[in-house]
């Protein structure tokens, strides 16, 4: 049987938009080292793998350059492309086992939900670099989670316009910066953009996993459990975030633009 690749944008109801992610449906694991160079060749943010492992379904994904410990938007196209092929198509909830725990994905009327780990940011001060990179002078916070940065700026059009340094950005990060500020349009609550050189994505056009943060965040900045998110890059993504104690419902769309066999 050949291997099949599919990709889809994530967190978009629309074709080329959102976040592109390669989907790959393995009979059996393959090798890291294999898996590395398809994620490479895929050259997109994320290519996930998932294969049967006993009674469950293993889901690793893997930047060009690394394999990572959470990505959402990968995530949500594995559960979309799995639910356009038997014997998923009729299954309601999805789990995984990865890096990051059992993950869950399920159908929530047109869209999909994913059930993830908050992943809260405390404050700290800036390291030297890190606003200079982002060509910022000021913010009104700066924290880390195990991952990220997290920096929120006080205009949302400044975060369109952010141009940063990404070769003075990645030695001053473990994986990314996400930069956040209240929304100027009335559908969204927050937006921000996410910056990854460190783990070779200079822009990120929508983190699922950014938002286990920003969720939790603004949640607690507004005083709302469920918000309406936009990530202002390029291609631009939307999606909805509920907090429920320490788990973030993480909510978007996924459009299939593709299907590739592999040959090798």
């Amino acid at each position: 049987m050949p291997t099949i690749l599919q990709q889809v944008d994530a967190f978009t109801d629309r074709p080329f938009s959102g976040n592109p992610a390669a989907v790959c449906w393995l009979d059996q694991p393959r090798e890291d080292t294999w898996m590395q160079n398809v994620a490479d060749e895929m050259n997109l943010a994320e290519t996930a793998f998932v294969y049967p492992e006993q009674d469950a379904l293993r889901l690793r994904w893997f930047t060009p350059l690394v394999e990572v410990d959470l990505c959402g938007h990968a995530t949500l196209a594995t559960a979309h492309a799995l639910w356009q092929q038997e014997p998923f198509a009729v299954e309601p909830l999805l789990t995984f086992e990865t890096r990051s725990g059992m993950l869950s994905a399920r159908r929530h009327g047109s869209m999909i939900e994913l059930d993830f780990p908050t992943a809260p940011a405390f404050e700290e001060t800036p390291p030297a670099g890190l606003l200079e990179s982002l060509g910022i002078t000021e913010c009104i916070f700066c924290g880390k989670n195990a991952w990220d940065w997290l920096v929120e700026i006080d205009s949302a059009e400044k975060i369109r316009q952010l141009n940063p340094n990404h070769a003075m950005l990645a030695p001053v990060t473990s994986r990314g910066v996400m930069v956040t500020a209240r929304s100027d349009d009335p559908r969204f609550d927050f937006i921000s953009r996410f910056f990854a050189p460190a783990a070779g994505l200079p822009e990120d056009p929508v983190t699922g996993s950014a938002h286990c943060a920003l969720g939790v965040y603004w949640s607690e900045r507004l005083s709302k459990n469920t918000l309406s998110a936009y990530q202002a890059s390029r291609r631009g993504g939307s999606l909805e975030v509920e907090i429920r104690n320490d788990r973030a419902l993480l909510r978007g769309h996924a459009v299939t633009v593709a299907r590739i066999e592999l040959v090798v």
